[in-house]
């Protein structure tokens, strides 16, 4: 039998090394292609399964962001809100005078960040394109993706050393990368009086039968738990993480940017959530429909979108996902909407169409830039 246009993209991919193993997956309705290819781990201990276990990384951002409307749509908190009466650590923030000016010369926020600020990536912390920056160097100090969340300090300690950190710009001026994620998911557990990972767990997991989503990995799942790689210079992969390593247990700072791990097929089920506006398969309403168009809605100016073009590439973006505006690529739907995770992970979904697309692999990015094996896939599943 003749490979599918996918299985031949990602054997490829695992036969020429960039892999040990992955699992693609691309629905167009009740239509589902999955894919698995290769091997768990560079041993080859295990074959890759389409229940492969993998960290999801920033493609957590959407889930996020969804769990945050939520108690938008029950009222608890509102987009215009400060989130200061819930993050009074952020309460007074100040601002470089310039993006190139040394973090000591910093003058008041010209007004409070709000909830539609952290959803929008707008708050005035994140990542620039240019890192060089002192404050983002500064900001790096704090949000160290170098080290496991397990490493991190709780989420109150962290917030108390953000506080510290000037933001780069003044609250709704710009687009900046990752934090305001971290942020999203100190505040919905903040205003639910939840433990962020219970919170989850009980509003999205749980409702949409994503069993294999969370925090920690249990000792009866590490066997389908992948290992995880980041590539070295000489060409081969290093080992970063094992299925008994970093995610044994649940973190001291459960992260809303990037702390998930889950499945191709998990992912899948949250998709077809947005996809559906935001109703469960059992009929369930968790999400409103107004919530969910905004979610999936660009609410970046072209300017802001020029400036973020290291992460965003001229699109868009949406809460807790990029918003596709332009046809730059073939996979590139006006709409689409989705992320990438650093660990190899990506997924979208497309509302015109009802398609979603999630490829699950092991092997790190090695920057913010998509790497070609995602490109490939995007390409052969648009």
């Amino acid at each position: 039998m003749t490979d599918s246009p996918l299985r031949a993209t990602l054997r490829r991919r695992v036969e020429d090394g960039t892999v040990p193993g992955a699992v693609g997956l691309v629905a167009r309705g009740a239509d589902v292609e999955a894919v698995a290819v290769g091997d768990a781990d560079a041993e080859g201990s295990a074959p890759m399964t389409r229940e492969s276990i993998f960290r999801i990384a920033s493609i957590t951002k959407p889930v996020t962001a969804a769990a945050v409307l939520m108690l938008v749509d029950e009222g608890r908190i509102g987009l215009a809100d400060p989130v200061a009466e819930w993050l009074p650590e952020l309460a007074k923030p100040m601002v470089v005078r310039t993006p190139h000016g040394p973090v000591d010369d910093v003058v008041p926020a010209a007004r409070q960040v709000t909830v539609e600020d952290l959803l929008s990536f707008r708050a005035g912390w994140g990542l620039p394109s240019d890192f060089s920056l002192p404050a983002a160097r500064a900001l790096f100090e704090v949000q160290d993706h170098s080290r496991p969340f397990r490493d991190w300090p709780d989420p109150d300690t962290w917030l108390g050393l953000l506080a510290g950190v000037p933001m780069l710009h003044q609250p709704g001026e710009d687009w900046l990368y990752g934090t305001s994620s971290a942020l999203q998911g100190i505040l919905a557990s903040r205003v639910s009086g939840r433990a962020f990972p219970d919170l989850l767990a009980e509003r999205i997991f749980e409702p949409l039968g994503m069993r294999d989503t969370g925090f920690e990995v249990p000792a009866s799942k590490r066997d389908r738990f992948t290992s995880s790689y980041a590539p070295a210079q000489d060409g081969t992969l290093r080992l970063t993480d094992t299925p008994d390593g970093d995610y044994a247990g649940v973190p001291r700072f459960a992260s809303g940017g990037g702390g998930l791990v889950s499945t191709a097929d998990d992912w899948l089920a949250f998709a077809r959530l947005l996809l559906n506006a935001g109703t469960a398969p059992d009929g369930r309403r968790l999400l409103s429909a107004s919530s969910v168009s905004r979610m999936t809605t660009n609410h970046l100016t072209a300017s802001q979108r020029e400036r973020a073009a290291l992460f965003l590439e001229g699109q868009g973006w949406g809460y807790g996902g990029q918003v596709d505006v332009a046809p730059a690529d073939p996979w590139n739907v006006p709409g689409r909407y989705g992320w990438v995770g650093g660990t190899g992970t990506t997924a979208h979904l497309v509302p015109a169409t009802g398609t979603v697309t999630v490829l699950m692999t092991q092997v790190a990015m090695t920057g913010p830039v998509p790497n070609p094996l995602m490109r490939e896939f995007w390409r052969v599943t648009a």
